[in-house]
């Protein structure tokens, strides 16, 4: 009897000594969040600047690539350069050919057979021209054309200068949290044997 009473005795003081223990550690799971939150599950937030991104437009409009610059993507600058040069040069190129078209045009109308397409390379005047009036009228209609498309495009690559500028402006004030994160995934159905691929997003709490 006494022995049962000494074993109950001790199983009961471990009971209460692994009770107390837990409520303890409770207790220490249930501090505010504020308070156990470390460096690494801290978001840390930058002012937010409303006027950056109409400032970053304005600079990219008044010269392409500023507002780049002032959003520091640098590197996005000789692409907005190489694409605005591009279009110039083709509206050049265009414009060229339908002047010199045109010239030769004009020159037919009024009778003349010296224009240069009435000589061949080297030099030598031809009896029959190497381009006939109609076909000079063709490569204006062709050449105009080409030149106002250039011209469109070139001008689209302007705005999209200036609205690139702007959305990065708007997108480097995002307040991306660590623990939201989006991720691919690929998993087979037991029941067919298909492959399902799809995205997973995930936010650790």
């Amino acid at each position: 009897m006494t022995n049962k009473l000494v074993i109950t005795s001790i199983l009961s003081f471990l009971f209460c000594f692994c009770l107390s223990a837990q409520e303890k550690k409770a207790k220490k799971d249930k501090l505010p969040e504020e308070v156990i939150l470390d460096s690494e599950s801290e978001i840390v937030t930058t002012p937010i600047n409303p006027l950056s991104p109409a400032k970053a437009a304005f600079y990219s409009a008044v010269l392409p690539g500023l507002g780049q610059a002032y959003n520091k993507k640098y590197w996005k600058i000789p692409l907005v350069y190489a694409a605005l040069g591009t279009g110039t040069y083709f509206y050049i190129n265009n414009n060229k050919e339908y002047h010199r078209y045109r010239d030769a045009y004009k020159s037919r109308l009024a009778g003349n057979k010296t224009d240069e397409f009435y000589f061949d390379p080297e030099g030598n005047q031809l009896e029959t021209p190497r381009v006939t009036t109609e076909g000079l009228e063709r490569a204006q209609k062709f050449y105009r054309k080409n030149k106002e498309i250039s011209i469109l495009v070139t001008l689209g690559i302007y705005a999209l200068n200036i609205i690139d500028a702007n959305v990065d402006a708007h997108l480097l004030q995002y307040n991306v949290d660590e623990r939201l994160s989006v991720a691919p995934h690929y998993k087979i159905d037991e029941i067919n044997a298909n492959g399902n691929l799809g995205l997973t997003l995930n936010f650790r709490f």
